[in-house]
């Protein structure tokens, strides 16, 4: 009797865990969708992709010579938008974990739930889904809003096109990847501005310092820089022969957001809430 009544009594325990993480998910994702500025910066990423996306195809082929036609990147004008879509997506991760900071918040998560890298590791899995998912969609949604809408036949471009599903895709996995990036320095700095401002430091400074220095350094050093290495993904002409390939860059990319997000749950269990 006492073997009948211990068994079902583990295989509850065994269970606990996964339905408590599962739970976890559920209360951050409830959170993240609670929170008024999240709705909006989401949206405002839609809408600088696409919106951007059409108004380049009405507007400019009609400024460029033939010989530019024949040579632009039209994909990379298609994705026009990630230039402001990647600092609402960029802000958004940072938001997502130092606004808990900032109201205190943290500190009841904390006391329910003292795992504090199982609320991480929930909350960095809720805002990937959510950042890539939008950011694919903004993406492939620009795409098509500026084929819509372009008027020179020559500049038109199918995703059964070389590299051009890739360029696609790859721009929402970009904002997908700056948006765990931020959330990474978030929960590193635990300060909104100091973080936003540690992340588009290290996005847009680099670029501009190493200008200054030879040209052998610059094309050492400027192909591993963060948004060097990660707007390679969505280029489909025009590579540099120094700069890595699409993948390539992808991946260097990726890292700096992992290496962020691993510092961040080293550090947790090191600071007060």
């Amino acid at each position: 009797m006492q073997t009948e009544v211990a068994a079902p009594e583990a295989s509850q325990a065994s269970h606990r865990p996964v339905s408590g993480f599962v739970d976890i998910l559920r209360s951050e994702f409830l959170k993240l969708g609670s929170v008024r500025t999240t709705l909006w910066t989401l949206w405002s990423a839609v809408v600088f992709n696409i919106g951007l996306g059409a108004l380049v195809g009405i507007f400019v082929p009609g400024r460029l010579s033939d010989e530019d036609k024949m040579t632009v990147d039209a994909i990379r004008l298609s994705l026009a938008g990630l230039h402001l879509s990647q600092i609402a997506m960029g802000a958004l991760g940072v938001l997502v974990i130092t606004s808990e900071y900032s109201t205190g918040m943290i500190r009841a998560t904390f006391s329910a739930i003292p795992q504090r890298r199982t609320v991480l590791a929930a909350k960095v899995i809720v805002f990937a889904v959510v950042a890539f998912a939008v950011g694919i969609v903004s993406c492939f949604g620009a795409f098509y809003a500026f084929e819509a809408f372009l008027s020179e036949g020559s500049m038109r471009s199918s995703l059964g096109d070389p590299g051009v599903l890739r360029a696609v895709l790859g721009g929402g996995l970009y904002l997908g990847v700056l948006g765990l990036f931020g959330l990474g320095l978030g929960i590193v700095i635990r300060a909104t501005a100091g973080a936003i401002a540690a992340l588009f430091g290290m996005l847009f400074v680099p670029p501009i310092l190493l200008g200054l220095l030879p040209n052998s350094w610059q094309e050492t050093v400027v192909p591993y820089t963060p948004l060097d290495a990660g707007s390679q993904i969505f280029i489909t002409m025009s590579h540099n022969q120094s700069s890595l390939g699409p993948w390539s860059g992808m991946g260097v990319f990726s890292l700096y957001a992992f290496v962020a997000v691993f510092i961040g749950f080293l550090l947790i269990y090191r600071r007060d809430a």
